[in-house]
């Protein structure tokens, strides 16, 4: 799933969509105490209020909210597991009677139950709908789309949500006219940030595709490995934050320590020609010899093919790792850069890295960043200053 697939899915729930239909919802209480199921309950997902089907259907969207390899990954099953959730997913989206569905999904809790225990109670959500969407249109020309192509696409999705304590307050009485102190015990269920959650199958370009699941976690770049291994019985997932610290450290072994600001910059600018020119496709990968190619054409002229897969080998231990593209640089469009320093701190984007310079002058370090016009601070015109000054003749 690229972010558009994303972003096609979530943008189905909210309440009164023809196109979404949520058949059931079934919430699940552990308890934390315990480690143990406390109490579940199913019912289809008309009969909710509708406060909390708005609730729920912003839940929903949180579960599926965030940046691809950064708090959503794309992950593939593995094959040969006992009691595959793969399997188990699969039965419970074939399930015509709601009790076969709700036994398949307690096998999944009761996976989430076999690792480290919860710090608080949660709740568990699980919710089995279809949403449809109609063909692509004929031609760019042609406002017409093919009506009579609908896609229908049945899918599950499970949020986690943690509780919290309610409130304590104070409260006035205008009956009685006094002031009482508000006395709840009941646990509040944060919907507001899920702590994590997946959607299965994956939907791409309008195909479900049942040998992936999309996995969500509440913390960018931060997985919970026993979830996606001992839950999901799913692969390895690689964060944006992990293909970024790869590339930097390989950059390192074959460059070295040190680089000046055009050098990266050209690195960078790069990187995202190879991100461009792959926009339609999915997300584009640099193995070693990519990588390679990268460094040659910024100037790197220590890149030799043979140091750079030396250098893949000893970051990764695997020459044919394969990093993806858009993890490996910053956010070419924004001020993704941070440059920090004693004095100030400048953001900055990648494109214009190239207008920075770290310069020594009177043997001190300079940091100069070339503008098209004079600043103003403060609502005053700087005046440009000489830096060189002609040394004075001897007498």
């Amino acid at each position: 799933m690229n972010k558009q697939d994303v972003a096609n899915v979530r943008k189905q729930f909210k309440v009164d969509n023809d196109q979404l239909t949520i058949h059931d919802i079934f919430n699940v209480y552990i308890m934390k105490e315990t480690n143990e199921i406390y109490h579940h309950q199913s019912m289809p997902f008309e009969m909710l209020e509708a406060e909390q089907q708005e609730l729920f259907m912003t839940n929903f969207k949180k579960v599926l909210t965030g940046q691809l390899d950064q708090k959503l990954f794309e992950l593939k099953f593995k094959r040969d597991v006992e009691n595959s959730s793969q399997f188990i997913l699969h039965q419970g989206l074939l399930a015509q009677e709601t009790d076969v569905w709700k036994a398949e999904m307690l096998k999944l809790v009761e996976k989430m139950l076999s690792g480290e225990p919860y710090e608080m109670d949660i709740v568990i959500t699980f919710i089995k709908a279809e949403f449809r969407t109609s063909g692509k249109k004929v031609s760019e020309e042609s406002d017409e789309s093919r009506t009579d192509a609908m896609y229908a696409h049945p899918f599950i999705l499970c949020s986690v949500n943690k509780t919290q304590d309610p409130k304590k307050e104070l409260l006035f009485d205008y009956v009685q006219k006094e002031f009482k102190y508000n006395i709840v015990v009941d646990p509040i269920i944060n919907l507001q940030a899920p702590i994590s959650g997946f959607l299965f199958p994956t939907i791409t370009d309008q195909a479900s595709d049942v040998n992936h699941v999309l996995y969500s976690t509440g913390k960018a770049n931060a997985l919970n490995e026993q979830f996606i291994e001992d839950v999901l019985n799913a692969e390895d997932a690689v964060t944006a934050e992990e293909d970024k610290a790869v590339f930097e450290e390989v950059l390192k072994r074959v460059a070295g320590e040190q680089m000046d600001t055009r050098t990266l910059s050209s690195v960078y600018d790069e990187v995202n020609r190879v991100v461009e020119e792959h926009e339609d496709d999915d997300a584009p990968t640099l193995d070693y010899k990519d990588v390679g190619d990268v460094l040659v054409n910024s100037g790197v002229e220590e890149a030799q093919p043979e140091k750079v897969q030396e250098a893949f080998k000893a970051v990764i231990d695997n020459e044919l790792h394969e990093l993806k593209a858009n993890n490996v640089v910053p956010n070419y469009n924004k001020k993704s850069i941070k440059i920090k320093t004693k004095v100030a701190d400048i953001s900055i984007s990648p494109q214009d890295l190239k207008y920075v310079r770290q310069t020594v002058v009177g043997g001190k370090l300079n940091l100069m960043i070339e503008v098209e016009e004079n600043t103003v601070v403060e609502g005053f015109e700087m005046i440009p200053e000489s830096l060189m000054q002609k040394a004075p003749e001897d007498e």
